[in-house]
């Protein structure tokens, strides 16, 4: 067995199959993928700089959205843009030190998002449930404490594992994938990827189970508490949760299908696909989600716009 994995010869580049080979198809698809980008970071770009300069949102809600949106801006460039140029070239090719760099920076954001979406339902749950008190518990102080440690805890859990496992893949080197999902990658391991499932499962349990756990029991907190008020006070309360709800359900959903569950049960073509919605399709909708079902948000716009003319 070990003369078996001595003979196997290291790649030192990837190839992603990525969608298809036909040129039209591709152009299509060219096509597609830039408008979406081109939403994405003019919508994420659009609320950074609304939550920015209108004092009306400098609460700690907003601020917590303004990092959704950075990380939805650069976790989506941390793919599209590769994705891009490769629609229009013959040669897919990424190498292993930047297929390592795609991984991590996905790792780390994607990670970085679960955590944050559960500290956004705690401070909803705050504000529901503790109404009198929230102003001292949410102050700005702790608002920033709190923001940070969403940020290095993605960092040590997702990415310190990630860089203690030297990525050493073998020809053949292709991927069915447009990216370097982590998933995808550890199928061209010259070894035994027990370990790595395993290390990955344990990061997902962590990041992904957990939170989401958190969530639905303060989700279960605020339904107990808004029942309890008076009608039109319940509905002006819960609206201010369901775009993050919209906004877990979607991305949860899709990420516990693609890390939950052995890697064998789900074709290539599948968790290609499940990656272009939580990668892609996700990122752009997070802030058309919040500017829709948040009347504040719109008022800055129609108001920031009117002054521009």
């Amino acid at each position: 067995m070990e003369g078996m994995e001595a003979n196997k010869t290291l790649a030192t580049e990837v190839i992603l199959l990525g969608f298809s080979f036909d040129f039209r198809i591709n152009i299509a698809l060219f096509l597609i993928f830039f408008i979406i980008y081109f939403v994405t970071v003019f919508g994420n770009l659009l609320m950074i700089i609304l939550i920015m300069i209108s004092p009306r949102l400098h609460i700690p809600m907003y601020f917590f959205l303004c990092n959704l949106s950075i990380i939805d801006l650069f976790y989506s460039s941390s793919a599209l843009p590769k994705l891009l140029m490769d629609l229009l070239s013959t040669q897919r090719i990424i190498s292993l030190g930047g297929c390592g760099i795609q991984i991590y920076v996905s790792l780390f954001l994607g990670d970085t998002e679960c955590l944050l979406l559960a500290l956004m339902a705690y401070d909803r749950y705050l504000a529901i449930c503790h109404p009198l008190h929230y102003p001292m518990l949410m102050r700005w102080a702790a608002c920033y404490r709190l923001a940070a440690l969403v940020w290095f805890t993605s960092f040590f859990i997702s990415v310190v594992p990630s860089l203690l496992m030297p990525m050493k893949a073998c020809n053949p080197n292709k991927i069915n994938h447009f990216m370097c999902e982590v998933i995808a990658v550890i199928k061209l391991s010259c070894g035994n990827i027990y370990m790595n499932e395993l290390i990955i499962f344990s990061i997902s349990f962590f990041t992904l189970l957990l939170p989401f756990l958190f969530i639905i029991i303060t989700y279960i907190c605020i339904i107990s508490s808004v029942l309890k008020i008076h009608s039109v006070e319940r509905s002006k309360a819960f609206s201010t949760c369901t775009s993050h709800i919209i906004v877990v359900v979607m991305f949860y959903s899709t990420a516990m299908v693609m890390y939950f569950g052995p890697s064998s049960q789900y074709s290539t073509d599948q968790e290609k696909y499940i990656s272009v919605f939580y990668v892609i399709i996700i990122p752009m909708l997070n802030p058309i989600i919040y500017s829709l079902k948040n009347k504040e948000v719109k008022n800055r716009f129609y108001h920031t716009r009117a002054r521009a003319h």
